[in-house]
């Protein structure tokens, strides 16, 4: 049997936030897997074992340009240790100095980025400088460069702690904005079903059947296969209406949905990216140490 660390502990709970002894009882069941002990938490739990995923804690801001035609974009996400760096004036430049050279020099990747001139030096060089200066880490984590189809539209939000571009065809540029407000607020991993990876359907797909099974031997009561598999459908269904753009409702009038008010417009999203400072790279503020012994004291008592 795997041994379950604290540290493994942590890790879960910092993944679903779910409670810290929920989260050592999943491992054990799934032999410390951390994939499988999630979907476990998930079966028991239901989404709110997600809801730690949109918990933004990493520092940073993103860097938007816009061309003034409206057809090339980029943005760039760069992260330092604090809110009040983020709101340094030489960072700001810093980063919306990248996100021009993204758009006139096209690099493939952050390392090409790094290299190219940029003041005296090269960006590398200047962020160095910069780190010297403010006494902050910082580092270029990503960026997007967007040739447009239609216009871009753009938005950032929260201090430029969310940015959003959207490629929008037809329609005029208040429904650009609309888009790209929209995205901002309800974050969806992709256009359409199609974007949405397989394993992560097939996830949904597992945790649904799972589910409805636990239920089913809680409630005493067997479900014909033929009801599970529309359940479970139903489930998969829900999910792609939720992460997808045009599945999800519009924000401003939530009885359409983002495909509906497109086809009203005779518009069409051809592309978008969004970015959330930070995301992914989590980091817990709480004492978990102050947490373990405060469990413990419970159980003593």
């Amino acid at each position: 049997m795997a041994e379950i660390t604290a540290s493994m502990v942590k890790e879960l709970r910092e993944r679903t936030d779910a409670p810290m002894m929920e989260c050592k009882k999943a491992l054990a069941e799934a032999g410390g897997d951390m994939a499988k002990a999630e979907e476990i938490l998930r079966v028991k739990l239901g989404n709110k074992a997600s809801k730690a995923a949109g918990r933004i804690a990493a520092e940073g801001i993103v860097g938007v340009s816009v061309g003034a035609d409206g057809r090339l974009a980029t943005m760039v996400e760069v992260n330092c240790e604090t809110d009040f760096v983020a709101k340094n004036d030489d960072f700001l430049a810093f980063a919306r100095n990248l996100a021009q050279l993204v758009a006139d020099k096209a690099p493939a990747d952050v390392a090409q980025l790094s290299a190219l001139p940029l003041g005296e030096g090269t960006v590398e060089s200047t962020r160095t400088a910069l780190v010297g200066r403010i006494g902050e880490n910082m580092s270029i984590r990503r960026f997007v460069r967007l040739q447009a189809k239609g216009r871009i539209a753009s938005y950032v939000h929260g201090g430029a702690k969310i940015g959003v571009l959207v490629d929008v065809t037809g329609g005029d540029a208040e429904l650009g904005k609309d888009l790209a407000m929209h995205i901002a607020a309800s974050k969806p991993k992709a256009l359409d079903a199609s974007g949405v990876a397989a394993e992560a359907i097939e996830t949904e797909r597992r945790v649904a059947a799972e589910k409805a099974a636990e239920d089913a031997a809680r409630s005493g009561k067997s479900i014909p296969p033929e009801i599970l598999a529309k359940r479970v459908e139903g489930t998969v269904q829900k999910y792609l209406k939720e992460v997808t753009l045009l599945g999800q409702p519009f924000v401003k009038d939530d009885k359409l949905s983002i495909e509906q008010l497109l086809k009203s417009k005779g518009a069409r999203v051809e592309q978008f990216a969004l970015y959330v400072v930070g995301e992914g790279i989590e980091k817990r503020s709480s004492d978990f140490a102050a947490e373990v012994a405060a469990q413990a004291a419970a159980a003593r008592g």
